[in-house]
């Protein structure tokens, strides 16, 4: 790799653009798997794993785009070009050919969380425009068919509701001819849901250019290739699992392993078994993985890397990756409105870099730190805000130019909302947020969100929710209420879940007789963590 020596907080693309993976690629996602089928049409593109660990079907890349042709066939007659279409549904094989499908057809899939309930469901179909819901009946306990029929009862825009497993459905024809449409690089591929400061989700929407070229990027800098076998249990409906996962596969023309969920005893086993060589895991996996192989030791030699991100990565956990896993375990950095890597360590970083950054940026990515008053480039080492500016840089966020103003600057810098440094090498380190997201376990949370549902609550006057450091989630959402009455924690939690999916619920309670305010009486949320953290700050509740 190319070692610059900065004096400022920017990293320029030209500094390193051409290695790690090539240029930039005017191509689609469709047509990378066009192209791959027929290069690589008897590699092993997909296996269907059960959820205790059984490899059932697989597909090899001729097979893969051939049922991906046929279904976007029958999309094609059904919907038009750029039309929107919800995919909610755990990891399936059918979750991976609507993504091809769609391509392919030129629709744009809209991604949801199979934990969403009613009203959660009901805001993505409404904001995205969606004419289209593909689904399961149920998923971990969420009776999904219900929820849909709840969500979609005042949508007058949506045409059809389809059973991913019914075939029948998933393959009916419609009225339109049965013919695939020309589809551009910068065409809109995806729009993926997220928050910022106002808790309301916004969809950014991302091109077949930005997520193609970001995740074959991010593989080359983590050396995946043919050889490999990727084992992917990151959720479909984030970045993580069908930009950075499937296309990162696709791209090397390797096999992945489709993973409904995430269970460290079945990865483990799987790693044995299947000869596993690369993942993606947010620390609390790659924890649980670790203690599974306490409990019952595995050979793990197949291993070759690692990537991490989505939380803080502990010290210790590093090492004991390497000591235990005996493999690169290589911290990144990334944003759902950046398609989403932007910084990644290579194999070749020490010990203290992957500890303690998020590596230098990818190919033909610049990064720069700036100062949040005034946007301006800063000093190698001063704390700012982390901004990228490349090909990956989202379209925009779905019907809300105010908000796309607001992240993506007239230079068309993304402002990530994250603070951190930049050393002389270009290697990114993140030292905290701008906004109050909360990372847990690798899904981001958003205190506002969460905070408006708690308030409705007659019990609860104030609430402010922030996240707490923890070593095995990277954060906890603790909520800190103020209160007339002693609401008991069950109530309030059965109070979350009638509204909330299950991991947005806190699990840290705590009665406080005031808030520390600004002058202008706004809640320090910084203070409250820190008062919290350093012992005597309210009273926990039972």
């Amino acid at each position: 790799m190319y070692q610059p020596n900065l004096s400022m907080s920017y990293f320029s693309a030209h500094r390193h653009a051409g290695s790690d993976g090539a240029d930039i690629l005017d191509i689609t996602d469709g047509g990378l798997l066009r192209d791959i089928a027929a290069s690589h049409p008897s590699a092993v593109a997909m296996v269907d794993v059960s959820d205790n660990g059984d490899c059932g079907q697989a597909w090899t890349y001729a097979e893969l785009l051939s049922e991906a042709e046929q279904l976007a066939l029958s999309l094609s007659t059904r919907y038009a070009p750029g039309e929107r279409v919800v995919v909610w549904a755990p990891n399936s094989p059918q979750w991976i050919f609507m993504e091809y499908a769609c391509a392919l057809a030129g629709l744009v899939l809209v991604t949801a969380n199979p934990a969403f309930q009613a009203s959660e469901l009901a805001y993505v179909l409404k904001q995205s425009g969606a004419v289209g819901l593909f689904r399961v009946d149920t998923f971990r306990g969420n009776p999904m068919a219900d929820i849909a029929q709840e969500a979609t009862r005042e949508n007058d825009t949506l045409r059809e509701a389809v059973n991913l497993d019914d075939a029948h459905a998933l393959h009916a024809t419609g009225a339109r001819p049965a013919e695939l449409p020309p589809v551009k690089p910068d065409d809109a591929a995806q729009i993926q849901y997220t928050s910022g400061t106002t808790g309301f989700p916004k969809g950014a929407v991302l091109s077949h250019k930005n997520l193609v070229n970001n995740a074959r990027l991010f593989c080359a800098r983590k050396q995946v290739g043919a050889h490999s076998v990727w084992a992917n249990f990151m959720p479909l409906f984030h970045t993580a699992g069908c930009a950075t996962g499937a296309l990162g596969c696709l791209q090397a023309a390797c096999k992945m392993l489709l993973i409904k969920r995430f269970d460290a005893d079945v990865l483990a086993r799987l790693i044995e078994e299947q000869g596993v060589t690369t993942c993606f895991a947010v620390p609390t996996m790659l924890f649980n993985l670790l203690e599974s192989l306490e409990r019952s030791p595995r050979d793990m030699s197949s291993l070759e890397v690692i990537t991490t991100g989505g939380a803080p990565v502990p010290p210790n956990l590093v090492r004991r990756v390497r000591d235990r896993l005996g493999c690169h375990l290589l911290s990144a950095f990334g944003q759902t409105e950046h398609s989403p890597m932007i910084c990644l360590n290579p194999v070749e970083a020490t010990l203290d870099q992957i500890v303690e950054t998020a590596g230098p940026p990818l190919p033909h990515t610049e990064v720069s730190i700036r100062s949040p008053e005034d946007n301006q480039v800063l000093p190698i080492g001063e704390v700012g805000e982390i901004c990228a500016c490349s090909y990956a840089v989202m379209i925009g966020y779905n019907d809300n130019p105010e908000a796309t103003s607001a992240a993506i600057d007239a230079e068309g810098w993304l402002h990530t909302g994250d603070l951190g440094t930049m050393d002389a090498q270009g290697f990114v380190r993140v030292t905290g947020r701008v906004k109050d997201m909360i990372i847990r376990g690798g899904e981001n949370h958003f205190p506002a969100e969460i905070e408006a549902v708690l308030v409705a609550h007659p019990a609860i006057a104030q609430v402010a929710v922030v996240g707490l450091p923890d070593e095995k989630w990277g954060e906890v959402i603790a909520a800190f209420i103020l209160s007339d009455s002693a609401p008991e924690v069950d109530d309030l939690r059965t109070h979350c879940r009638a509204h909330l999916s299950a991991q947005k619920t806190p699990t840290v309670w705590v009665k406080v007789p005031t808030f520390p305010l600004t002058g202008s009486g706004k809640v320090q949320k910084f203070a409250i963590r820190e008062q919290y953290l350093a012992g005597g700050y309210g009273e926990m509740m039972q």
